[in-house]
Order: structure tokens, then C-alpha cells, then sequence
């Protein structure tokens, strides 16, 4: 195959992706792999072996799909691109050893240290924020923190192992630090603060000793080693050499996959967590716990709402709908199926869910102030419990966290014209789309890609590495969308008022959360 090929692989929470694209910016093989967190010791948590494990993986089934395909193995590829969940916590020492187990976005044990970063800095810090790890471990006494050579992201982590490059997209950058956006660098007189909160420690480091240093969309990353080409294709089919995109989070490659780059427009990506980015005309009023400020890829200022909590509590309800269904027929059920059954479903629900509430706090939820959850279901002795309405409710329970941050940025004025939908949320044509709009009470669109995005999206960027004379806006705009067609759905208003009256129920149900959270326990 003569044409340019970039690949893109995106480590998600439950799955490792892997798209490879043509210089039409169209999907030519595609790779996967499933993986799944794991709570141990109080943290969510992967071992690094399943990331490698999992990375050659996902790379092998593109590979071979490839070869399958055209007859021929992959060994031309023009640029490579990584992509991962945002934020969390991987520390090394100087001979490249990591320090503790990989502390993802999901853990919410960093309270003390965000809060006190928060108000020294004058700028909201997430609890999942790896400035927030590193500080929390501080003040914890962790042992490893005096032997810090190195901290970073998944992403980070992973491309440094391929490349040698301590290097991170801004994008990503910004979930470990505050970014100042005209410098596109770290926020320096923050940075100045917080060594000035650990100087009594008399660390041999200071925080810019330990960062990776901070690149912006079509800026080389470095090219793939001898080291980093055995890592990925074991088989040692692919050579060194390849040039490399800045590695991003998933939140900077779902926004340039739904073309989301420009101020007043964002996107909203739902799968095992949810969260939308509007990209900000002008700073915020004031700081709010529930936004994030972080980056477009490009480095334009982005404010985040972030829910620790998806669809993981909805994917355990289908999958036992599915062992029930598989026992009664002696048939394996198609999950897509399923799914696809049980999301139209919802549409024929009462548009408030009938009176049935649920909430789907699998872990803590910073947003509500919860540092662990309990996946509830309920209902009222005269709620209508039908499978339309425990679907609804369902769904609805997903966007529940998000509505509350969305309603802080309506308030600060912040309008939009439409929202870009992404993720596995939105696969099944016209439910979860048509439900976010009520919800949000704004036009959601949705391309065909929905289901796909952050490994094309980061495809995208690694492609964008030749073309980057241009801005980033301007090429998604002009040379990559020009022919992607999509399709907005607009509020309804018995969707508006139904959501409305369920989230007073949710509201007043958190109380249930706490009591459960506080009370049952192994």
C-alpha cells in the first residue's frame, strides 16, 4: 500500500484501540483490545504488565487485520500517535523503575491535597490531577516521593517507553498542572508555590526537574527506537524510526475528533466516565470545584466537566440482562444487540423515568463530594416499573453529575451552539443523543464515528504533524471534516422537563448515596 498511513492508539478504561488511517483521514484497519480496571488496596488501579500486554495486543489485531486485508504485513506507517486516560499518577525514580502502582483518574484519596493546592494556587486542582497525587503522597509521608526522578500520565508514560521523549501534549499536561495558555507551558508562578510547599522536605528535585516537558499539536515528539519497536510489535515486523505526535488524554482526542477546537464549541464523551469541553471566549468568574480548567491540543483555554462515573454501573445491569437471557435461550447473546434493544427501549419510557431513581456511583464522585460510591437502584411502591422506564432511568443516571456541572457554565453565560456526542453512549442511532439534548437542553450531534473517536482522533494529530503551517481549527475544519457529515438532534421539551424532574429526585437521593456509602461495607 503506497498512500501515508498514521496510526493511533488510545488506551481507554475499558479498552485499547488502535485505528490506522490514510492520507483521506479514513479508518483503513482498526485493532482492539479489552481490558478492565481493578480496585486493589483502596486503589483503582492496571499493572503495567496488562498495559504493555494489552498495547501489543491491540496493535497485533490492526496488524493482522491489515495484512488480511491488503495482502501484504504493515511496515510503512508515516506517523504514530498515543493517546490515554487523562490525568492519574505514574512516578519513576532515575533508573526508569515506577514507584507505586499506576493511580488512575478514578481515585478520589487526594482531598487534603487538592483542597490546599486549590487555595494556594487560586485555581481549581481535581482531585485526580497528578500534581494532586504527588502532594497528597507528600503529606502522606509516602517514602517513594524523596526518589521521584519522573512523574506523568498514561500516555506519557507509554510514548517515553517507545520513544525515550519525556515529552506530554498540553492537553494532557494540563490534567497534571496548571497550563499557562499564552506561554503554553506550565503556570509559572504556581509552579514557584508549590515548591515553596515542599521546600521543608529538602527534596533533591524540584517540580520542573520532575514534569514532562509541555508540546502543542504538530510539534515532533521524537520517532519510535529500536526498544520502543519491540515493545509494540513484538513480531519485529515494525522498524524504528517512525516520527511521533505530542501524546495526549482522551479528552484532547475527543475533541479533535468531533472537530470541537474553536471557543463556543464543545463536545461530550460518555463511556466508562463522562465528561464535556467547552472551550472558553473568556476566563471564568471565579473558580469552581466542579470545572476543570485544562487545553485544547492546541493549547486555547477549556473548561471541563469531568464525572468519575459513566456507564461502568449501566454495563453491569446488560451484562446480567445477558447471563439471564443466555440461561433461558442456551444461546450467547450479541452484547451489540442487547444494547441496541435495551437503549431504544428507553425512548418509550416516561420522559422523568416513571419515578424510579438510580444512581451510579461505582467509585467516588468528586463533583457530589464522594470519596467512594455504591451503585443504588430505586423506587416507590407506586413507581412505574417497567423495562422502559428502569432503562431511562438508567441512562439518565449517566448524564445526572454532568447536568450539574453544565449548569454552572449556563450561568456564567457560557452558550453554545451544539455539543458533539462520542463514545459508546451514543453508538445506538438517536437514544443517547436525543436524551443528552433534554438533559443539557442544547442540540447534540453526533457523526459516524460516535463510537470511535479518541484512537482516530489521535490518528488525526499524528497526521497533522505534516501539516501543521496551518492552525489546528483549520485543518480539522478544511481538510479533515469537509466531508463528515452529521446529524444534531434538538431538545425536546417533554425531554427537558422530564430530566428536570428527575434531578430533583436525584438531588434529594444523594442523601441515600451517603447513608449507603457510610454504611455498607465488607
Amino acid at each position: 500500500m503506497k498512500k501515508s498511513l498514521f496510526l493511533g492508539i488510545e488506551l481507554g478504561s475499558t479498552r485499547i484501540k488502535s485505528v490506522l488511517i490514510d492520507e483521506s483521514f479514513k479508518p483503513v484497519a482498526v485493532g482492539n483490545h479489552n481490558w478492565e480496571n481493578r480496585l486493589e488496596n483502596g486503589v483503582w488501579t492496571y499493572h503495567l504488565s496488562e498495559i504493555w500486554s494489552g498495547l501489543q495486543a491491540a496493535y497485533a489485531d490492526l496488524a493482522a487485520s491489515f495484512q488480511k486485508k491488503y495482502g501484504e504485513p504493515l511496515t510503512a506507517i508515516s506517523g504514530i500517535g498515543l493517546s490515554a486516560m487523562m490525568h492519574g499518577y505514574i512516578p519513576m525514580d532515575n533508573k526508569d523503575n515506577v514507584l507505586t502502582e499506576f493511580r488512575t483518574w478514578r481515585n478520589t484519596s487526594t482531598g487534603e491535597a487538592a483542597t490546599i493546592l486549590r487555595e494556594s494556587f487560586g485555581h481549581n486542582i481535581p482531585l485526580r490531577w497528578s500534581v494532586a497525587h504527588l502532594y497528597q503522597a507528600i503529606l502522606n509521608g509516602e517514602n517513594h516521593a524523596k526518589n521521584v526522578d519522573f512523574i506523568t500520565t498514561l500516555s506519557g508514560y507509554v510514548h517515553y517507553k517507545l520513544t525515550g521523549k519525556k515529552v506530554l501534549g498540553i492537553g494532557d499536561a494540563s490534567g497534571m498542572f496548571p497550563i499557562d495558555s499564552e506561554k503554553g507551558s506550565y503556570n509559572a508562578s504556581m509552579v514557584g508555590i508549590f515548591d515553596s510547599l515542599v521546600l521543608e522536605k529538602a527534596f533533591d528535585w524540584k517540580l520542573m526537574d520532575i514534569m514532562p516537558k509541555v508540546l502543542v499539536a504538530g510539534e515532533n515528539a521524537g520517532q519510535l527506537t529500536e526498544e520502543g519497536a519491540k515493545l509494540l510489535d513484538p513480531s519485529g515486523v515494525l522498524k524504528p524510526g517512525i516520527p511521533f505526535c505530542p501524546p495526549e488524554g482522551d479528552a484532547g482526542t475527543g475533541m479533535v475528533a468531533t472537530h470541537s477546537v474553536a471557543a463556543r464549541t464543545g463536545n461530550v464523551s460518555s463511556g466508562t466516565s463522562i465528561f464535556a469541553m467547552v472551550v472558553l471566549e473568556k476566563a471564568l468568574s471565579k473558580v469552581y470545584p466542579e470545572l476543570d480548567i485544562v487545553t485544547t491540543p492546541d493549547g486555547k483555554p477549556v473548561a471541563m466537566v469531568h464525572c468519575n462515573n459513566g456507564t461502568s454501573d449501566l454495563d453491569g445491569w446488560v451484562q446480567m440482562f445477558s447471563e439471564i437471557l443466555s440461561a433461558h435461550t442456551g444461546q450467547k447473546i450479541e452484547p451489540g444487540n442487547l444494547y441496541e434493544t435495551l437503549y431504544k427501549a428507553a425512548l418509550e419510557g416516561s420522559p422523568d423515568g416513571g419515578g424510579l431513581m438510580a444512581c451510579n456511583y461505582l467509585s467516588g464522585e468528586h463533583n457530589t463530594g464522594f470519596d467512594e460510591g455504591r451503585p443504588l437502584f430505586m423506587r416507590l411502591p407506586n413507581s412505574s416499573f417497567t423495562m422502559a422506564n428502569f432503562m431511562r432511568t438508567m441512562l439518565m443516571s449517566v448524564m445526572a453529575t454532568l447536568k450539574l456541572g453544565m449548569d454552572i457554565l449556563a450561568k456564567e453565560g457560557v452558550t453554545l451552539t451544539q455539543l458533539m456526542g462520542h463514545g459508546g453512549f451514543f453508538k445506538t442511532e438517536g437514544v443517547g443523543q436525543r436524551l443528552m439534548a433534554g438533559a443539557l437542553n442544547v442540540p447534540v450531534a453526533v457523526m459516524d464515528n460516535a463510537g470511535e473517536g479518541g484512537a482516530w482522533g489521535i490518528a488525526l494529530l499524528a497526521s497533522y504533524l505534516d501539516n501543521n503551517k496551518v492552525t489546528l481549527d483549520a485543518f480539522l475544519n478544511d481538510q479533515v471534516f469537509a466531508n463528515f457529515p452529521s446529524t444534531g438532534i434538538k431538545p425536546r421539551s417533554e425531554d427537558v422537563k422530564g430530566f428536570a424532574a428527575f434531578m430533583k429526585r436525584y438531588k434529594a437521593c444523594l442523601a441515600v448515596e451517603r447513608t449507603a456509602v457510610d454504611n455498607f461495607s465488607k
